[in-house]
């Protein structure tokens, strides 16, 4: 059973299995665990958060470990964190530690519920050992959702910040004018889609895990406009934004997604013990540098922050293209790893009883081909990163962070005992939990409309 990088994913394996291959899969598992071992292939890792590759099989060492499950942690919520601050006000700071204890304890409930059943090695395992085969249907629904809404994520992300190192760039395509926003997130596709063609993703692992250089490459280049120009000071800061609080809370989920890949950097483990250590660690590493790069952003550009800080850094200065190029390449790589188990999923619906190789191959294409068009058409129709990301925020992270974890771990455990406190303490999670998605969700889809 080796596993190729296209494979590699968590997600890149079906969720919406039938039920003979279900009970096949747990009749297999630990087979496959001890064949697994064997196999040291570096494998990508994809999330929201960002990207990573680790060790197949039970082989990385803890801080391997540290390393993968920060690259998964900080992603590209680092571009958000300052506006989000800016829209909750200094107050929300003590949100955003309240969001990052929330996500750190249901990352812990995660790991107990790894540990219930030895064939679980994946979130959509958790959801079928807790729900059976529904909980795997819904865990797989709302994870390809929310695959497909960061992908587009990556195309406006791109076309911004291309647009901001190379500003006025006009081309006539077919008779059109393109130019802005629009013209390079096409440009970007064009370089992307050939990537989602590829059979074996695991070179582009290597590449997405730049995303911790971005991140300390984006907290330096802050560092360095407040120093060397704009210097630290508030205009217009606010101590606390009722109305803005919406907002900054589905922002501050983003920041903290990954718990869709924390079952699969936990099977990674030499030692599994160790994974609420790596967890902590990992945690409090993110979350320093989440909150100096929200501090340092609203210090200088206070209530004029973008939806994504690189924008507002000046133009042409060599900090500013350094902090756009690094933040640049990491979409570029992860958008296949991030729509593959997409793509995956929707080829195996369509493709029936097709068994020739050259068929599926131009099966894979055209599909690739079809999701990458579908996801320029809307990064063009719908260009405002910020909502967006609210909008993934509230609406799946939260969904995928606090109550999947905390419902199966109930449906799992409550007949094994679970103290009346702990229970207390998962139940109100799990009400603000649902306050926070439906909020968060309606205030950025109005957001959204109300654009338009």
């Amino acid at each position: 059973m080796a596993i190729t990088g296209a494979q590699a994913s968590p997600l890149a394996s079906p969720l919406l299995h039938g039920k003979h291959e279900q009970q096949q899969n747990l009749q297999d598992s630990n087979e496959a665990v001890l064949h697994d071992m064997e196999d040291p292939q570096l494998l990508p890792v994809c999330s929201t958060g960002g990207a990573s590759f680790y060790t197949a099989g039970a082989s990385s060492s803890f801080w391997r470990s540290c390393l993968n499950l920060s690259n998964v942690i900080s992603g590209i919520g680092m571009l958000s964190v300052p506006y989000a601050l800016a829209q909750g006000g200094w107050l929300s700071l003590v949100l955003f530690a309240l969001v990052g204890a929330v996500c750190f304890y249901t990352g812990r409930l995660i790991d107990r519920c790894m540990r219930a059943e030895e064939s679980v090695r994946s979130y959509p395992d958790i959801g079928h050992l807790a729900f059976g085969a529904h909980g795997r249907t819904v865990i797989g629904a709302v994870m390809y959702v929310e695959l497909y809404l960061v992908a587009i994520s990556f195309l406006v992300l791109e076309g911004d910040n291309l647009d901001k190192l190379l500003p006025g760039t006009v081309v006539d395509l077919l008779g059109y004018r393109v130019h802005g926003k629009q013209l390079f997130v096409l440009v970007a596709a064009a370089f992307i889609l050939p990537t989602t063609w590829l059979k074996n993703l695991s070179m582009l692992a290597y590449v997405s895990a730049v995303g911790l250089v971005a991140s300390v490459a984006l907290t330096a280049s802050l560092v360095w406009a407040g120093v060397a120009e704009k210097g630290f000071h508030v205009r217009g800061g606010n101590l606390l934004n009722l109305s803005g609080l919406p907002t900054a809370l589905s922002l501050y989920f983003v920041c903290f997604a990954g718990h869709g890949v924390f079952p699969t950097v936990y099977s990674s483990m030499r030692t599994k013990r160790d994974f609420p250590k790596v967890l902590l660690i990992s945690s409090l590493l993110c979350s320093l540098n989440y909150a100096l790069t929200a501090v340092l952003g609203y210090l200088i550009y206070g209530d004029d922050v973008q939806a994504q800080v690189t924008l507002n850094l000046p133009t042409g200065k060599l900090y500013t293209k350094i902090a756009v190029l690094t933040t640049l390449i990491t979409p570029l790589a992860k958008y296949a790893l991030v729509i593959q188990p997409v793509t995956t999923a929707i080829e195996e619906k369509l493709s029936g009883a097709t068994t020739a190789p050259e068929n599926k191959e131009l099966a894979r294409a055209l599909t690739s081909t079809a999701v990458v068009v579908s996801t320029v058409v809307l990064a063009c129709t719908v260009p405002f990163f910020g909502y967006l990301m609210s909008f993934i925020g509230s609406s799946l992270n939260v969904t995928v962070a606090v109550l999947f974890p905390c419902l199966s771990y109930l449906k799992i455990y409550m007949t094994r005992g679970v103290h009346r406190f702990e229970v207390a303490a998962i139940v109100g999670i799990l009400v603000i939990g649902v306050c926070v998605a439906i909020v968060g969700t309606y205030t950025s889809l109005h957001q959204i409309i109300g654009t338009f």
